[in-house]
């Protein structure tokens, strides 16, 4: 071990990478893609939700779904709420304690979506049940990824980081598929009427059941935080952003154009081909289903390249190529099968310059006293901003007659992240501060 000064001027001890790194790596990915799991089901199962929860409104079919998706939203602002909570209790308590606090949170939040009473049956408290459960939901998926950024990251060896962050969107792509794939066989194997009345609760009730499976995991976890002297300063709920304002910033920029592209790609766009050409929501799912599984694959080998080349050069593909080709893709749909797996494909292969490595340099960011909230902050504000409200934002331009723009709005902003991009310092081969 070796002495390295904090902020406040401290002596910290850095903690060598955790002895079984691979065993860590199975507790952060379990845990992670169970709640990540949760927190999809909701988005494959929206059309579902909103003919239970929401009453329609002058005979307009998209009212119900315009009201489930800014559910959808709100939950994503709890999340900046989730990340400097819980990255304050990962940073002063240690990373594995805050990976069991939310994998307890989501998993009760699941609960509550799943046993979410119909509009028929109780009124106005529906809505309320399912706004309270997302709430909920938004405070765990946002400490999730401030907890565990920072513990995967410091599990990894040397010149490992980028792979190690990787599996970030490899566990977040399982969770993901595990509710693409459950979701796509209810609705081929059970009725419409089945499928509104109780078959759209049956994911949130076993995620229920996951997230006390994920929890027992993360219990076997060996702690990265490193040992800090009694007399050493616990850092506040705000020292990231008081003394490190331009990383926060730095984060927001990075982020952008990510998780609009992320969440336009691997949620919104089944919902988006369904809106535009028709395509049979049977075909969008099996799509989307596919084109995940495509894209958990495709995680590790952004990691490594960004491990041997650097993560500007992955980024700077991610952000020129959608930049450039996200609005002739979008295009290119025209509701068969084959096109939006096509174009779901494509997309997928750009977005991993982004997802494969956006954990490691999240975390060479911020130093480890307040690595976890100084992540966990400004990157799930970035995410409620930018990503919560893509499925909206399309859905309302569509709903305005004007489906058009919304391609326009991703290419730009990940231009504008592409310029942080060029300007973000290389730290893929400098020893990460523990």
């Amino acid at each position: 071990m070796t002495e390295i000064e904090t902020g406040a001027g401290s002596a910290v001890r850095a903690s060598a990478p955790p002895r079984r790194p691979l065993r860590q790596l199975l507790a952060a990915s379990v845990g992670n893609a169970v709640e990540w799991y949760d927190w999809y089901a909701y988005t494959f199962l929206a059309t579902h939700i909103a003919r239970q929860v929401f009453p329609s409104g002058s005979g307009d079919s998209l009212v119900p779904l315009l009201s489930t998706f800014a559910v959808f939203a709100v939950g994503f602002f709890m999340r900046p709420v989730g990340g400097l909570l819980m990255g304050a209790i990962a940073d002063r308590r240690g990373r594995r304690t805050a990976l069991t606090v939310t994998i307890l949170l989501m998993g009760g939040s699941s609960l509550l979506v799943g046993l979410t009473p119909a509009y028929a049956s109780v009124g106005v408290l529906s809505p309320v049940v399912l706004v309270a459960a997302r709430l909920l939901q938004g405070l765990s998926v946002g400490g999730e990824f401030a907890a565990s950024t920072t513990f995967l990251v410091e599990s990894a060896g040397p010149g490992r980081r980028g792979l190690f962050s990787s599996f970030q969107y490899v566990s977040t792509t399982i969770g993901q598929l595990a509710a693409s794939g459950l979701a796509a066989l209810l609705v081929a194997r059970l009725s419409e009427e089945a499928m509104n009345g109780w078959g759209w609760r049956v994911p949130f009730l076993l995620g229920a059941v996951l997230g006390l499976a994920g929890f027992w995991v993360r219990r076997g976890a060996e702690e990265t935080l490193a040992h800090r002297p009694a007399e050493a300063p616990r850092p506040g709920l705000f020292d990231a952003l008081r003394h490190h304002p331009r990383a926060s910033l730095l984060i927001a920029g990075i982020t952008a154009g990510g998780t609009l592209a992320y969440y336009t790609w691997t949620s919104y766009l089944p919902t988006y081909a369904e809106l535009e050409t028709g395509i049979a929501k049977r075909d969008a799912l099996l799509a989307g289903t596919l084109s995940l599984a495509f894209f958990a694959l495709l995680q590790p080998v952004g990691g490594l390249l960004s491990d041997r080349f650097g993560r500007k050069p992955c980024l700077l593909f991610f952000g020129l190529g959608f930049a450039l080709l996200v609005v002739p893709l979008l295009r290119a749909l025209d509701g068969s099968f084959g096109s939006l797996l096509l174009v779901q494909g494509a997309g997928m292969v750009l977005l991993t310059g982004f997802t494969s490595v956006s954990a490691a340099v999240n975390a060479e960011v911020f130093p480890a006293r307040v690595r976890a909230a100084g992540i966990g902050f400004p990157y799930s504000l970035t995410v409620a901003l930018f990503g919560g409200t893509a499925p909206y934002i399309g859905t309302l331009l569509k709903e305005l007659g004007r489906p058009g723009l919304f391609p326009w709005y991703v290419a730009v902003l990940c231009l504008c992240s592409s310029a942080v991009y060029l300007r973000l310092p290389e730290r893929a081969h400098e020893p990460l501060d523990r």
